[in-house]
């Protein structure tokens, strides 16, 4: 974090965090549950943008992630009755193994060849919830309403179904995400990671071991992808193979680029345009992703940095 400008970058954040925190009360109940989707899949773009935006690599296998930690927490609720936050720990244990054998073997190569082979990759898990259709009901998928015990706290009971609980859920997730990313990026770890993206072979030669810096990246990238996709297994009481396709792979790499690569809160306002520009011209028009193709290109065009890069570029250059 850039040290003369701590108490900024802190206040900018949880200004943030606060204001959703206040919206719940505001909004209707539509924007209710698109603000708690937008809330996850901005944390599962975090992690993304980790990989993407600070070690300077980009994956199209990141939708093989979502979908393990929508599978793992979502068969152990639906076939052995197992409690929520029990669920969300395999969730994101199913995400973490994976990424490490995938890790270690796709971290090999780079640029191009490890777009294709992370794709590969996830092409092989998507296809295979599809072959083991009687297991995960492949592109029918399965509900999890009725499989979601309540959580007890103290003597509080918990209830999952509720909106209220579920907003707030995936707010507490986006939340511990991004403070996960600000304190990655602002620690040695991460400045070994940007150092990775401008030039990996001078940060090789300093005395690093930029495979396993990468491999770290890609882990921690890997398990937010999980955590958030579990949390969205939860939260629409829904898993199916379709989260695992090439267009959740795409989904991620889209909202980074347009909020802003290596931004802490790019992820967010990527998520959140496309999102809201989506949900406004299907109102109008069936054909609404025209419309919305064009105006992602007049944005792109507009801030080829993204719009929280285009801000730190012109007026907060310590914006992390």
């Amino acid at each position: 974090m850039r040290g003369d400008h701590r108490s900024a970058i802190v206040a900018i954040h949880a200004a943030l965090i606060a204001a959703l925190v206040c919206l719940q009360v505001v909004v209707p109940p539509f924007h209710h549950m698109l603000l708690a989707r937008i809330m996850v899949l901005a944390a599962y773009a975090i992690g993304y943008n980790l990989l993407l935006g600070y070690t300077g690599l980009m994956s199209l296998g990141h939708a093989m992630f979502f979908a393990a930690g929508m599978y793992g927490a979502g068969l152990p609720l639906f076939y052995l009755g197992v409690g929520a936050p029990e669920a969300l720990l395999l969730g994101i244990a199913a995400s973490l193994v994976l990424a490490v054998v995938i890790g270690a073997l796709t971290l090999r190569t780079s640029g191009a060849s490890f777009l294709i082979v992370t794709l590969m990759f996830a092409q092989v898990f998507y296809l295979s919830t599809l072959y083991f259709n009687r297991i995960t009901l492949g592109d029918q998928g399965f509900v999890l309403a009725g499989h979601l015990p309540p959580i007890s706290l103290g003597a509080l009971r918990v209830t999952l179904s509720e909106p209220v609980v579920r907003y707030n859920l995936a707010l507490a997730t986006f939340a511990v995400c991004l403070g996960i990313s600000l304190w990655l990026v602002g620690s040695p770890i991460g400045r070994v990671l940007v150092a990775i993206r401008e030039n990996e072979d001078r940060t090789r030669m300093l005395g690093y071991n930029t495979f396993a810096y990468k491999l770290l990246a890609l882990t921690i990238s890997a398990a937010i992808a999980g955590f958030s996709g579990s949390v969205y297994a939860v939260i629409t009481s829904y898993v199916g193979a379709s989260f695992a396709a090439i267009l959740y792979s795409i989904y991620p790499l889209v909202w980074t680029l347009l909020g802003g690569s290596g931004t802490a809160l790019g992820p967010f306002v990527g998520t959140a345009v496309m999102t809201y520009t989506i949900e406004t011209a299907s109102r109008f028009t069936s054909s609404y992703l025209i419309v919305v193709g064009v105006i992602l290109v007049a944005l792109v065009m507009r801030f080829p940095s993204g719009i929280v890069g285009a801000l730190r570029q012109r007026w907060v250059p310590w914006l992390p």
